[in-house]
């Protein structure tokens, strides 16, 4: 989950499956990016979707997914250190909430693998 307007560094690219320029913000998403464009069961997904409405302000929700089945899959993608954060779990839980409000059940955590962390260090 990010600010609706993160200025923070972005990667822009084309990856098969992602709707439109795929906008990744750290190596996390961006690896998770790959990892969906790689699974059968995923027809597209888009980065970085407005969570409109929800009631702690105006964030995006990482990854969201359209599976062959017609149903969701939303990703939110945080560094392993980060889940000790109140922040972290505050807006995690909103947005575990606002999706199921909408119906989503398959909501999950991305966290970085050592090679992420090392990569970035």
């Amino acid at each position: 989950m990010r600010k609706r307007d993160c200025r923070h560094r972005c990667e822009k690219r084309t990856v098969p499956k992602c709707e439109g320029i795929c906008k990744t913000f750290d190596v996390v998403q961006s690896r998770y990016a790959d990892v969906l464009s790689e699974r059968e069961d995923i027809q597209s997904f888009r980065t970085n979707v407005p969570m409109d409405g929800l009631t702690i302000g105006e964030y995006t929700s990482d990854i969201v997914a359209v599976k062959a089945d017609g149903s969701l899959l939303v990703r939110e993608c945080t560094r392993r250190a980060n889940l000790l954060r109140t922040k972290t779990c505050t807006l995690l839980d909103a947005s575990r909430e606002y999706w199921l409000l909408r119906g989503v059940m398959d909501w999950g955590i991305v966290v970085e693998t050592k090679e992420d962390h090392d990569e970035e260090t």
